[in-house]
């Protein structure tokens, strides 16, 4: 199974992905989980898309483009991929598109969450992450026992610094502007499967599985 998902953040792309890879038993290939890595470990790439990533921009095509060709060339990806962040532009879709053809395969499915913006933003940011584990949890949904302490190792909770009020606001702007015009090119394709993300959990990744092709 071969997909990509789309949707604007606080979406609740993620909670679906970790379902998805599950179900199909391939990797799950988020450019932002990636970036992340990077900015950890304070590598050149990690510096350069921390400076865009911190003020709710995209980070440059050739960067991006450049990470996704690599990694969709590993063994585990051989049976199927499901990418995340990954294409936000059409120009990104395109050269996709090129480098799926020269490894002779293509997409099956473009999965398509979206809810209110009001929805996004109290989502958003409320979420907090745990520094020692990186679990997430958020203030209204899915609180921590203690505040402000994981309920696994006792570590700090904190808010991400593109989880903060205006830099959501900023991102879902860029992303209304540069990536819904996703929506109609993989329409045009027959790929789209558009899913309603203000629905329960459970609700949405059972139209997700309902409606992509059976796997054989």
């Amino acid at each position: 199974m071969r997909l990509v998902l789309l949707g604007p953040p606080g979406v609740g792309k993620g909670t679906q992905a970790s379902s998805i890879v599950k179900k199909y038993d391939i990797p799950h290939i988020s450019t932002g989980d990636i970036f992340r890595e990077n900015i950890k470990n304070g590598t050149a790439l990690g510096i350069t898309a921390k400076e865009y990533m911190d003020k709710g921009l995209l980070v440059p095509d050739e960067l991006v483009v450049s990470i996704v060709k690599d990694r969709l060339s590993k063994d585990d990806c051989k049976e199927g991929f499901l990418l995340d962040g990954f294409p936000r532009t059409v120009e990104q879709a395109e050269a996709l598109d090129s480098e799926l053809s020269q490894m002779g395969i293509k997409l099956d499915k473009v999965v398509n969450i979206d809810a209110d913006e009001d929805i996004l933003i109290e989502r958003v940011t409320g979420r907090r992450i745990c520094k020692t584990c990186g679990a997430t949890y958020h203030i209204n949904n899915m609180p921590p026992k203690v505040e402000g302490i994981c309920d696994i190792d006792q570590g700090t909770l904190y808010q991400r610094d593109d989880d903060k009020v205006e830099t959501v606001k900023t991102r879902i702007q860029v992303y209304l502007k540069q990536t819904q015009p996703l929506i109609k090119y993989y329409t045009d394709k027959g790929l789209i499967l558009d899913v309603d993300g203000t629905r329960p959990i459970d609700e949405v990744f059972k139209t997700i599985v309902d409606s992509l092709p059976t796997v054989h």
